[in-house]
């Protein structure tokens, strides 16, 4: 089955970008695990991958099966930029060299520990390296850097050498995660409960949004260490408490056995299997942009 694909809705997305404290909520997926964050008056991209391949060379390797949902031009201006590892699939060289000499400056770059030098071999100086449960405050909003199952490594002598997970997000007027790539594991329910106090019911309670892998997990006897099926995947919905996640990290680069689009032809099974409504776990169309219900305003 062909991946959805819809031309992006840039008026929103460019308006939204420019409205401030007025800035409505809202996720549009780029493709694999780059996702556009609007809220808080931010606009934040995870793990940007704007290249044709996910390989060292621009010649091999995975290659892309659509464009992305939206192109680097087209963006608008980055605030800051979510890296969760340094695998090739999630850290690509070009798009991050480009991002950083957009128009306007530099986007802050938030790293796991041990990538800030990789970043100043491009000459990239703004950035904030992070271990788990640390954060960074950026105009409002903080970026708190959460475990998750996973490894990292771009060569053959790097394995592990940096840290590799999770991203969550706590804003005035939204909470969202981001899972990066990761096997199941309590880190999730760890998650929730280290945030429980800050989502108490007058905040609106729990996550808002999770955005959560749920493509390149077959062979299960070879993935599931590193990569959460469908049905992990909705399991995580339910460990983090939130209350609508999107499913990101499938139908663009062939990583694994699974097909691109099986996502869409098993998620509902998964969902029905804990559970979960079809409107709290979906998926959005390469380009397409989901508004993501404000939550009220008050003091973090």
């Amino acid at each position: 089955m062909p991946i959805p694909q819809e031309p992006p809705d840039l008026g929103f997305v460019l308006a939204n970008a420019l409205a401030g404290e007025q800035m409505i909520p809202a996720a549009t997926w780029i493709g694999h695990a780059s996702t556009l964050i609007q809220a808080g008056g931010l606009n934040v991209l995870t793990d940007p991958v704007f290249s044709q391949r996910v390989s060292p060379v621009s010649f091999a390797g995975p290659k892309r099966a659509q464009p992305p949902g939206i192109s680097i031009e087209q963006l608008p201006h980055i605030d800051v930029v979510l890296v969760s590892h340094n695998h090739y699939d999630h850290l690509d060289r070009p798009s991050i060299k480009r991002l950083s000499r957009q128009p306007g400056g530099a986007p802050l770059f938030l790293m796991p520990l041990g990538l800030k030098n990789w970043l100043q071999k491009l000459g990239i100086s703004n950035a904030v390296e992070l271990d788990w449960w640390e954060h960074h405050v950026h105009r409002g909003t903080e970026f708190h850097f959460t475990p998750a199952q996973h490894w990292s490594g771009r060569s053959l002598n790097d394995r592990n050498k940096t840290l590799w997970g999770a991203w969550s997000v706590l804003g005035l007027d939204c909470h969202w995660f981001f899972s990066g790539d990761t096997g199941y594991s309590r880190d999730f329910i760890d998650t929730r409960e280290h945030f429980a106090k800050r989502q108490t019911p007058e905040l609106g309670g729990g996550f808002d949004v999770a955005l959560i892998a749920v493509g390149a997990c077959l062979p299960r006897w070879f993935m599931k260490e590193q990569h959460v099926d469908l049905h992990e995947a909705v399991q995580i919905h339910l460990d983090l408490g939130a209350k609508r996640s999107l499913g990101v990290h499938w139908g663009t680069f062939e990583l694994a056995d699974d097909p691109l689009d099986r996502p869409l032809h098993e998620l509902s099974a998964a969902r029905d299997g804990k559970g979960v409504a079809a409107d709290d776990f979906f998926l959005l169309p390469v380009g397409g942009t989901g508004r993501i219900r404000k939550r009220a305003i008050k003091a973090l």
